[in-house]
């Protein structure tokens, strides 16, 4: 068991899942909440998963929770691709997001590089 808190990629996941809930909050009324619904389903679990997986009594447990918050940041990446594309968010915003989701999801590969089964 870890303390999930004090992970870099957890606090970054956090901090990118409120920003993420924030943005979409401002969405067009067209998008009746499901473009946005969809980027605070897939962001928030992020750490969500991480802390989770923290909390299990096995590495291959660990594991598994880890790349479940993987592929919630891959899916969060798209989310806000189609965002962009739908010009719910700007090109320049959109660079800023992506940044951040590939700094995550980098973290996390390393992450479970180190935690071997």
């Amino acid at each position: 068991m870890h303390d999930f808190r004090r992970l870099h990629v957890w606090q970054h996941a956090r901090t990118l899942a409120v920003e993420l809930d924030a943005l979409t909050r401002g969405f067009p009324s067209v998008d009746h909440g499901v473009v946005g619904g969809q980027l605070r389903r897939s962001a928030l679990p992020i750490p969500a998963n991480i802390a989770e997986g923290c909390g299990k009594n096995s590495r291959r447990e660990t594991l598994r929770f880890l790349e479940i918050a993987a592929g919630s940041a891959a899916e969060t990446e798209h989310h806000i691709l189609m965002a962009c594309d739908l010009g719910y968010v700007s090109a320049d915003a959109t660079d800023v997001l992506l940044a951040s989701i590939m700094s995550v999801r980098r973290m996390l590969s390393g992450l479970i590089m180190k935690l071997p089964v």
